[in-house]
């Protein structure tokens, strides 16, 4: 027994120094082995953030593009615009002689409310347009701006104090102006004598005494002292 006990005592020294080698074999593999798992990763990771900062920049890149070519296509319309400017230069006083003849054409052809004040308007603008130390655009803003009075005076329900000459004698009436479709007018007397513009043949008709009532309700309702209702009024027919 002793022989067989020394014999094991032998084969477990022989066989110690092994696997302690192996062993020290195995630590020394493991950090190459966590170095290699962790670098395998790393490349990985930086492809895809280099990829997406590419996406990023080929978007950036493409609308960069777009606004260039919509500035280049700005340039070229502001250096057609500017090669016109003489062009437009030369063209732009005999537009606003135009405009300032059609408006006083068309006051001189219209129903006669406010005369004085209209045709004071359109004498104004003739002296404007000869003017030398008032630039085109200046002169363009007021004849267009005139032109848009005109165009309000379309609309509108309103009514002034003038003189009329009604028989051969100057009388004060209260003018009532429907739009363009009717300018009546009444005295301020006791009789209110009533009348409308036909503008057909250019003059004043006298109207009977029925429509007295409906005119001067009406001439109320334009001063804003009644409410607006629903009045008949004479209306001369179309032209």
């Amino acid at each position: 027994m002793r022989k067989n006990h020394n014999r094991l005592s032998a084969a477990i020294i022989l066989f110690a120094p092994a696997l302690a080698m192996a062993q020290t074999a195995q630590d020394a593999n493991a950090p190459e082995i966590q170095v290699a798992q962790a670098a395998g990763g790393a490349p990985v990771a930086q492809y895809e953030a280099i990829l997406k900062e590419t996406e990023g920049l080929q978007v950036y890149n493409q609308l960069l593009e777009r606004q260039i070519a919509a500035q280049q296509e700005e340039m070229t319309e502001v250096q057609t615009a500017i090669t016109e400017v003489p062009e437009i230069e030369r063209q732009l006083p005999p537009l606003l002689l135009r405009m300032v003849d059609g408006l006083a054409e068309f006051v001189r052809l219209d129903l006669p409310f406010l005369t004085e004040e209209r045709q004071e308007r359109v004498a104004n603008l003739q002296l404007l347009v000869e003017r030398a130390d008032i630039n085109d655009s200046e002169k363009f803003r007021r004849i267009l701006e005139a032109w848009q009075i005109e165009t309000e005076y379309g609309s509108g329900f309103s009514t002034y104090v003038g003189e009329l000459s009604i028989d051969g004698q100057s009388r004060e009436v209260d003018f009532l102006q429907v739009g363009r479709i009717a300018l009546i007018y009444q005295t301020t007397d006791e009789q209110a004598s009533t009348g409308v513009w036909d503008a057909s043949n250019k003059t004043w008709v006298p109207l009977g005494s029925e429509h007295r009532n409906s005119v001067r309700q009406a001439l109320r309702m334009a001063r804003n002292q009644i409410a607006p209702e629903l009045v008949l009024l004479p209306v001369p027919p179309p032209q």
